[in-house]
C-alpha cells in the first residue's frame, strides 16, 4: 500500500525546473497545492532558480510545465529583468514574448505583503493573461522582516502572528487555485551559543555554505509555516586541471519535504540557466 506522502506525490501536479537532473532529484519538480521555501546565502542561486521557474511554468503540462502565467512578488531591488530576458531566449521558442505572462509586484514590508495577498483573489480568479496563474514566487521573505522588528516580546509576538497569517493565506490560495508557491529565504551564521534548534527541523543536522555553518533565517516559527524547505549552498575552491584557477561548487539539498528523502544534488549556473550536474 502506498504511504500518504507517496500518494500525494503521484497526484500533485508539479512544475519542471527546466533540467531533467533537477527534476529527477525533486521527483518531478516543484509541487502545486504547496509552499516550498528555497533558502541560501546571497549569490547561491535562489533568484536564478526562481526566474527559471517563472519561464518553465508556461510550458505545456505534457512538457512538465503548468501551462500558466506567474506572479513574482519581490522585496529585493531592483527586479532582475535583464537576466529574465536572457533566460527567456534559451528556454522558450514561441512567437509571443514569455515575459508578458510574468506579472511583477514589489513589496517593502510584511504588512504590505499581507495586504497584497488579501487583494489578489480577483487577480487569481480572472488573470489578465490567457493562461491561469499557477505559480507565485516571493523573493525574499527575510528581507521583509530584516529591520522592522526587534527582539522585544511584543515585536516577536507580532512577527510570529504575521508569519502564520501570511503562510495561512498562501496555503489557502495554493489549495484553492492549485498554485505552486515558492518563497526564498536568506540564511544567518550559526554560532555555538545559538544552539541547534533551527537546524534540527528536517534531514540535515548541520548546513554549511562558503565554509560557514548557517541556518535559514526567521527561526523555527517560520520553518513551521512552509511545507518543504530546499537549501542552496556554494563553496569556492580550486578546480583540478584549471591551471590554478578557481571555481564555485553549488549544491541543492532537501532539508525537509513530505514527499522527498534526504538527498543532495550539485548544480551549475551558466548563461542558459540553472542545471544539475550528473554523477
Amino acid at each position: 500500500m502506498l504511504e500518504p506522502e507517496n500518494l500525494l506525490s503521484l497526484q500533485t501536479l508539479k512544475c519542471t525546473l527546466g533540467c531533467p537532473i533537477l527534476d529527477r532529484f525533486l521527483d518531478g519538480g516543484i509541487p502545486c497545492n504547496s509552499v516550498t521555501e528555497i533558502s541560501g546565502e546571497s549569490s547561491s542561486g535562489k533568484t536564478q532558480l526562481c526566474l527559471q521557474l517563472l519561464l518553465c511554468a508556461q510550458l505545456p503540462i505534457s512538457q512538465g510545465g503548468l501551462a500558466s502565467s506567474s506572479l513574482y512578488i519581490h522585496s529585493e531591488f531592483p527586479f532582475p529583468f535583464r537576466r529574465l530576458r536572457q533566460l527567456s531566449l534559451s528556454f522558450l521558442s514561441q512567437s509571443d514574448d514569455p515575459c508578458d505572462r510574468i506579472f511583477v509586484h514589489p513589496v517593502q514590508s510584511a504588512d504590505e505583503l499581507l495586504s497584497l495577498l488579501d487583494r489578489i483573489e480577483i487577480f487569481l480568479s480572472n488573470p489578465p493573461s490567457s493562461l491561469p496563474v499557477k505559480l507565485i514566487v516571493i523573493d525574499s521573505i527575510a528581507a521583509l522582516f530584516r529591520s522592522e522588528f526587534d527582539n522585544s516580546p511584543a515585536d516577536l509576538k507580532r512577527r510570529s502572528s504575521l508569519f502564520f497569517r501570511i503562510a495561512g493565506k498562501l496555503k489557502s490560495q495554493a489549495n484553492r487555485f492549485g498554485i505552486a508557491v515558492v518563497i526564498t529565504n536568506q540564511v544567518v551564521d550559526l554560532v555555538e551559543s545559538d544552539g541547534v534548534s533551527g537546524l534540527r527541523i528536517g534531514n540535515f543536522g548541520c548546513l554549511y555554505s562558503s565554509g560557514r555553518r548557517v541556518c535559514p533565517a526567521l527561526g523555527v516559527s517560520w520553518a513551521n509555516c512552509v511545507n518543504s524547505r530546499l537549501f542552496l549552498s556554494r563553496r569556492d575552491e580550486i578546480v583540478n586541471g584549471d591551471s590554478g584557477g578557481g571555481g564555485t561548487r553549488r549544491k541543492l539539498q532537501v532539508v525537509f519535504a513530505p514527499h522527498l528523502p534526504e538527498s543532495s544534488c550539485e548544480f551549475v549556473i551558466v548563461r542558459e540557466g540553472v542545471f544539475g550536474v550528473g554523477l
